[in-house]
């Protein structure tokens, strides 16, 4: 079967003001170095990353909680052929841990050599600011 003809896009960006105000205590948290999570306050249920409505029991009485940051990796992968927008980042590694909490969290992890990186390993999930100031979160090596 030929291939049919076609011709490549321009690059499309989209930037968008995205409204945060719900969840500002979540961000205004990463600046002050924490990592926070919303609770239900009527059926207990942790959050993260932070809603400002339960989906178990439809409540919006939430309250605000600071993770321990304490996780085991529960799966990861080397990210080598990266996105268009992470091209200028070196290969990277993401991974889901479970906090002691009960939460899962997907983020990068760092500080490791990739050949150090197993399932049940122990990490901290730490705020971070990057040097573009962007606010955001990382697994890094447990202090």
């Amino acid at each position: 079967m030929a291939a049919m003809p076609s011709l490549k896009s321009r690059e499309i960006k989209i930037v968008q003001d995205i409204p945060i105000s719900k969840t500002l205590p979540f961000w205004e948290g990463l600046k002050q170095g924490k990592v926070l999570a919303t609770k239900c306050k009527k059926c207990g249920k942790l959050y993260f990353p932070p809603v400002a409505d339960c989906s178990q029991c439809l409540a919006s009485d939430m309250e605000w909680v600071e993770l321990s940051g304490e996780a085991t990796i529960e799966t990861f992968t080397h990210v080598v052929v990266r996105p268009t927008t992470f091209q200028h980042e070196k290969p990277y590694t993401v991974a889901i841990g479970r906090l002691k909490e009960g939460v899962r969290v997907l983020a990068w992890l760092t500080g490791f050599k990739l050949s150090e990186v197993k399932v049940g390993m122990k990490a901290k999930l730490v705020a971070k600011i990057t040097p573009e100031g962007n606010l955001t979160y990382e697994f890094t090596r447990l202090e």
